[in-house]
């Protein structure tokens, strides 16, 4: 085994240019009221290896441009669509308008474990909230379902950034997996 190259892992990367809309993962994520400026810029970096389609920042969520989102999204603030809203309502309704099922990662008493998403919750809109409250209440009530992370150790909850990375490369796995059977 050999470790790759910048150069070599530079040759496997897509370029802005070269991405298209079909090719982003039909998953929107909605980030609302996370506080720390470095969560957000790993949300960023996140979304732009599993090439989700949007990201829209409300509430008091920080945006860009600020130099502590781009120092751990290196850069992704260019090759990640995004918009901010002060209130998370409007693009959820404008959302469920297009076809998406409103999910969010939260512990409800009915949230299914991440690892059972299926090709039909696509086109998906992931809710991620405050990294101690999570979704309010007022988002919980709009949402179709809800999806969970479980903990088996003594915390209930994992860092806001890396749960969401978590959900989001398994939509990347669900939905990718479901194109390539498609073609066959």
């Amino acid at each position: 085994m050999k470790k790759l190259t910048h150069h070599e892992i530079a040759s496997r990367r897509l370029k802005l240019e070269d991405i298209t809309p079909e090719k982003r993962l039909p998953l929107i994520a909605l980030i609302d009221n996370v506080r720390s400026l470095y969560n957000v810029g790993s949300i960023f970096r996140t979304s732009d290896g599993a090439l989700v389609e949007k990201l829209f920042l409300t509430g008091f969520t920080p945006h860009p441009p600020r130099k502590e989102i781009e120092k751990t999204a290196l850069g992704s603030t260019l090759s990640v669509p995004w918009e901010y809203h002060q209130s998370p309502l409007e693009p959820i309704l404008r959302l469920r308008g297009f076809g998406y099922r409103i999910c969010c990662l939260e512990l409800t008493h009915n949230s299914r474990p991440y690892h059972t998403l299926r090709k039909d919750d696509f086109p998906l809109c992931l809710i991620v909230g405050n990294e101690i409250a999570g979704v309010s209440k007022e988002l919980l009530d709009l949402c179709d379902g809800a999806f969970e992370i479980p903990m088996f150790g003594t915390k209930q909850s994992l860092n806001v950034a890396v749960a969401y990375g978590i959900a989001a490369f398994e939509c990347s796995r669900v939905w990718r997996e479901s194109q390539s059977n498609a073609r066959v």
